[in-house]
């Protein structure tokens, strides 16, 4: 494989990365609330007790998304 393409390569590149790596949080956001809601509905009680969790779930969710968007700019990719 020719790799001088990659060298060729510049500008907006760090966006496309970014774009790709956000996909994965976007995803685990969803898992953590559909979860959520699937535990509320099946016992309504405990779901003060869930939604801490949820919350923690999203946040580190958010994380992965947030060093996805600094990494190219911090690496200059």
């Amino acid at each position: 494989m020719d790799l001088d393409i990659f060298a060729e390569l510049s500008g907006s590149i760090g966006s496309v990365g970014y774009g790709l790596a956000a996909v994965g949080p976007g995803i685990g956001v969803g898992i953590v609330w559909a979860a959520y809601i699937q535990a509320t509905a099946r016992q309504p009680e405990s779901a003060g007790l869930t939604r801490t969790y949820a919350f923690l779930g999203f946040a580190l969710s958010e994380a992965l998304a947030l060093i996805g968007f600094v990494v190219p700019f911090v690496f200059g990719i």
